[in-house]
């Protein structure tokens, strides 16, 4: 096992780990909330290591990220656990684990951080990133991989629930390239609907903290789940939010729920919610408001705000034209902030 990295040692041969803003104390021989992480004697270690669940080449339009090298081929990477117990986790079968076994370790393949670097490599990706699950709870692993990716002029990617404390970002920041946020809901009592969390402001400055210490390129992900998050009066709060403190030209993704696991008597969002969502995030001043989970729909294209010309074609997970160079739009030449 490897010693975790931002803990800090109590009495009683307790530990306080630093990695995300829940903060666990934990007592000799137990594991935090996550379930990968343990204190043995005093000592916090993570139990993940090289431990993969799943990886595959992915565009990286699949994270979603839009604006950071549209079309690029990214190698992504997950493991085991999470922090978040989501009602409708669509991964559950890797996040959900109440412990760490034996069992789950003959289930993993062991890419160690050069060899996830050189597989990168030799797949021609442009990019790492860790999705799939959580990857804030693989931090040991992520921070020695981002290293050695940035080394090799590699794009990296955290795909988060936004629970990494200052600290934790303050550790990878420099190698981390882009933070593509999910934020859930604008109150604490509509997020501890979807999941119980901390005070849901800290995800709110762990990402302006990204952005504005590091410069860290981020996107915004936010599932509407009918009766649960769609309210339009809480989701306009959270537009002003991004255009306030993130920026007008930060992309906002409002993707389509889908019943699954503890919300599977559920809806899927009605199309004209996400459609009446996005016009109010036009409305609230926000350049770039995508539809996502709906396959072909017009929305998922990047339309510039000055001439109102599509200058990104999607297909899926896939751009079929690109009108956009230096991150401008050909058309008119406004600069629409999109890394190329």
């Amino acid at each position: 096992m490897d010693e975790a990295l931002l803990y800090e040692t109590l009495d009683g041969k307790r530990v306080r780990c630093n990695l995300c803003n829940f903060r666990c104390v934990i007592a000799d021989g137990k594991t935090g909330i996550c379930k990968v992480r343990i204190n043995k004697d005093g000592k916090l270690f993570t139990l993940l290591n090289s431990y993969v669940s799943s990886w595959a080449l992915d565009p990286i339009e699949k994270k979603p990220v839009f604006h950071f090298y549209p079309g690029s081929p990214v190698l992504s990477f997950g493991t085991w656990g999470c922090n978040f117990r989501c009602r409708g986790c669509q991964n559950y079968e890797i996040s959900r684990i109440n412990q760490f076994e034996s069992d789950l370790t003959l289930e993993s393949e062991a890419i160690t951080p050069d060899e996830a670097v050189k597989l990168a490599m030799e797949y021609k990706a442009k990019g790492i990133a860790w999705t799939y699950n959580e990857p804030t709870i693989w931090f040991e692993y992520t921070y020695k991989t981002a290293e050695l990716a940035k080394k090799k002029g590699l794009y990296t990617v955290y795909v988060t629930n936004g629970s990494m404390t200052k600290e934790g970002v303050e550790t990878i920041g420099q190698y981390l390239d882009v933070f593509r946020v999910d934020i859930k809901a604008f109150s604490q009592e509509t997020y501890n609907r979807i999941t119980p969390i901390f005070d849901f402001h800290k995800i709110l400055e762990t990402t302006v903290f990204a952005k504005e210490k590091f410069n860290i390129h981020v996107e915004v992900v936010t599932n509407i789940i009918p009766t649960i998050n769609d309210n339009i009066d809480e989701l306009r709060g959270l537009a002003n939010f991004i255009r306030d403190n993130l920026g007008k030209n930060t992309p906002w993704h409002i993707t389509r729920f889908y019943p699954y696991l503890d919300l599977s008597n559920l809806p899927p969002t009605p199309v004209e919610t996400l459609e009446n969502i996005r016009d109010m995030g036009l409305e609230e001043g926000l350049n770039f408001v995508y539809i996502g989970n709906v396959l072909g729909h017009p929305y998922e294209d990047t339309y510039c705000p000055k001439c109102k010309r599509r200058v990104i074609k999607r297909h899926g997970f896939q751009v079929v034209e690109n009108h956009t160079h230096d991150g401008k739009c050909d058309f008119c030449g406004e600069n629409l902030d999109i890394t190329e």
